[in-house]
């Protein structure tokens, strides 16, 4: 099936809602964007009041400020109607077992909650980390819904400055946090300075959650292996742009960055 242009997958999705009339039962698309919609509570209204506003620009009582606010809410409308049409359309060309999974009530709750963070999410990386995070969440398999619940919320906890570390790493396994700092800022400024503090902080943010950690090696077990010191003593603290030690993703840090930053509908090892 060919790709649509946005403006006839908007359409789509508007066409698939006229269908719905309360009483027969919601085919699968129905149901999904019905469950998308309602978690976000602006929906109804504006599109009750762009029908009113509609009659009255027709006969010219609209004035500027009720002309800008259909404007933006209908941008808004676009929006969120293409992202449900991206993620339905991966979806349905799916094998049937991914459709199964679409018209669960588990699935359809992690749409809801999913959507919900769309529309307060304030950029739009965010919106298509969400938008991934969803397709993936029905196509792929290998965790547990409560842990789709844990991304969603990571999503909306975590700053873009977070994600930043968080590509670099998984962009470069083994990178120090002197080599992240080049990587996006370059010049480096001083210890005690408010850049040092809020570098360290995203650093710890991140090894707290555990999505990131310096890299340990493993026994023949995966047991972590206990370091032994070898360095030399310092008359300083470690610096906030260490040289020396390496960091890495977590199993967990992984399977986010899997979920969140990639597309459809690969496996995880494939």
């Amino acid at each position: 099936m060919s790709k649509l242009t946005k403006i006839e997958a908007i359409e789509k999705v508007k066409d698939e809602l006229s269908k719905i009339d309360g009483k027969g039962k919601k085919s699968r698309t129905g149901r999904f964007v019905v469950s998308a919609l309602s978690s976000i509570p602006w929906v109804g209204g504006v599109i009750a009041a762009s029908s009113a506003l509609h009659a009255e620009k027709e006969q010219g009582k609209i004035n500027d400020l009720q002309r800008i606010w259909l404007e933006e809410h209908q941008r808004k409308i676009e929006e969120l109607y293409y992202t449900i049409y991206q993620i339905h359309e991966a979806l349905e060309n799916s094998e049937p077992e991914v459709h199964e999974r679409m018209e669960s009530e588990e699935y359809l709750s992690l749409i809801k909650k999913g959507f919900k963070e769309w529309d307060n999410a304030e950029t739009f990386q965010k919106k298509e980390y969400l938008r991934k995070l969803l397709t993936n969440a029905c196509a792929i398999n290998l965790t547990t819904d409560d842990l789709i619940q844990l991304f969603i919320e990571w999503i909306s906890t975590y700053h873009e400055t977070h994600f930043m570390v968080i590509r670099e790493i998984y962009k470069n396994r083994g990178i120090t946090r002197g080599q992240i700092w080049d990587k996006l800022n370059g010049t480096r400024p001083a210890e005690n300075s408010l850049e040092a503090d809020l570098f360290k902080r995203l650093i710890r943010d991140l090894s707290m959650g555990g999505i990131i950690r310096q890299h340990r090696e493993t026994d023949y077990a995966g047991n972590f292996i206990k370091k032994t010191n070898r360095r030399t003593k310092s008359s300083t603290l470690k610096s906030a742009f260490d040289n020396f030690e390496p960091y890495e993703l977590t199993e967990l840090g992984q399977s986010f960055v899997h979920y969140t930053m990639e597309e459809v509908v690969t496996k995880i090892g494939e």
